[in-house]
């Protein structure tokens, strides 16, 4: 996506009025299209109000205290996170540490300051080398029956571990809560700049854990992991140019991919992980391709021209998908069945780039620049579109240049990059573009890719 902007074949567009008239007619006003991506996204149902205790010691092992620490602190974090829920503040919970359902009092709960309707609690504990937890999650408002979910976890005594267990039951509340599926276990990919070169690392969908996956000492980006989180797909720079390498996330071996030559860039997944979708210069224009998972049985699915790049496939149904091209001189977003046809362009002009759909399939997020001119290129805001109705909103608002927007697999989230000065970091936000916040700090990660799952 950085070659596009670099490609001389992008020059200003012919003004296509028709189209910006009619667009402009079904964008609604921001707080009226904050309602319906409430809607769309799941981030408008009501709120439960849920108080989350911290932990009771269930050792005195000197391990216990400090992963107790992390446990709680993630889980917590990781609830927050979820925006669906009204979040009881530490200073308004009770001060009192139920390790059991014997020792919880749910009046202490529901009463004020804190209000809550649901409860969570439960013991942590570190004994040889192990942790063991016991977590529970009760209504407070029935008596009778107060328990909704009981786990119990064991895992190693190490801090990533404590963690892991936190995402886990963090994500069991959630879907028992809301009957989807939360993002605390999944991982977010993105590029590194790494010395002279940059490569490819992943984090926790919090900005935890970070570590480097490809060790190639070379350039590689746009960063693609398939749907079962299995093999990570991605561009870099060999001895014959920008290729596109398949590592296997289960050996961490590369695997075969077939090289047609020409420049090939930003692969990405079928919802059934069986095909590539990516950008190839075979002919000289960039066009868009589509091809087995090992590069096999490649075909064209555009034939436009002026560079077309960045394909998404739609994950509802696989059947369709969003692009970037040049075919009317600055990039725009469009979408195609995936064997090239039902061509639609979605936006009206400016400068549009990197789009990723939505998992429903009912919106497409994109880096666009609608006042586009004199000046560095690219996408300024990422804004959110409705396929059906064109209807967007802008999502960001002009703090840095942000761009390659990528949706959790919950629908609810977007992550990332943002450019402040010469320093580009990921940023996470909720999908109505309320709280932002930056995951990473190191001034030089960007083209994030958020996991299926």
């Amino acid at each position: 996506m950085e070659f596009i902007r670099r490609n001389p074949l992008f020059r200003t567009p012919p003004v296509v009025l028709a189209l910006a008239i009619m667009l402009a007619a079904t964008s609604a006003l921001p707080a009226r299209a904050q309602d319906w991506v409430k809607v769309g996204t799941n981030l408008g149902v009501q709120h439960i109000r849920l108080a989350v205790a911290d932990f009771n010691p269930g050792t005195t092992d000197p391990q216990t205290y400090s992963l107790k620490g992390i446990f709680d602190q993630t889980l917590y974090s990781d609830l927050t996170n979820a925006g669906v829920f009204d979040m009881v503040s530490k200073s308004m919970s009770p001060p009192v540490m139920p390790s059991s359902p014997k020792e919880i009092q749910l009046s202490q709960w529901s009463a004020p300051p804190a209000n809550a309707q649901m409860v969570v609690f439960g013991s942590f504990g570190a004994a040889g080398g192990q942790i063991d937890v016991q977590g529970f999650l009760f209504d407070t408002r029935n008596q009778q029956s107060p328990q909704v979910l009981g786990k119990q976890f064991t895992d190693a005594a190490n801090a990533q571990d404590a963690r892991d267990i936190a995402h886990r039951f963090a994500d069991e509340i959630i879907l028992r809560l809301t009957g989807i599926n939360g993002i605390a276990e999944s991982k977010v990919y993105y590029v590194v700049g790494h010395g002279m070169h940059k490569e490819i690392w992943v984090m926790d969908y919090d900005g935890q854990n970070q570590h480097q996956v490809t060790h190639l000492g070379t350039d590689s980006n746009g960063p693609s992991i398939s749907p079962d989180n299995s093999k990570l797909a991605f561009a870099s720079f060999g001895k014959y140019g920008w290729q596109i390498r398949v590592l296997s996330m289960k050996t961490h071996r590369y695997l075969y991919f077939h090289e047609p030559g020409g420049t090939a860039l930003s692969p990405a997944w079928s919802p059934d992980g069986k095909q590539l979708a990516y950008s190839l210069s075979a002919n000289g224009n960039p066009d868009i391709y589509v091809c087995n998972a090992n590069g096999t049985n490649l075909h064209r699915i555009t034939a436009f021209l002026g560079p077309n790049v960045s394909p998404v496939w739609n994950p509802k149904t696989g059947s369709q998908i969003a692009w970037v091209s040049g075919m009317t001189g600055l990039p725009q977003i469009y979408t195609m069945d995936s064997d090239g046809s039902n061509v639609a362009r979605m936006t009206d002009g400016g400068y549009a780039t990197s789009p990723s759909w939505s998992p429903n399939g009912q919106f497409l997020t994109f880096a666009w620049n609608r006042n586009y001119g004199p000046g560095a290129p690219g996408g300024e805001d990422i804004y959110l579109m409705d396929i059906a109705t064109h209807r967007w909103v802008q999502l960001t608002h002009g703090e840095g240049v942000n761009d390659f927007p990528s949706w959790s697999p919950d629908g609810r989230h977007i992550v990332f990059q943002r450019r402040i000065g010469n320093r580009t970091n990921i940023w996470m936000m909720l999908a109505d573009g309320s709280h932002q916040q930056q995951l990473t700090h190191n001034g030089d990660s960007r083209m994030p890719d958020w996991s299926w799952k």
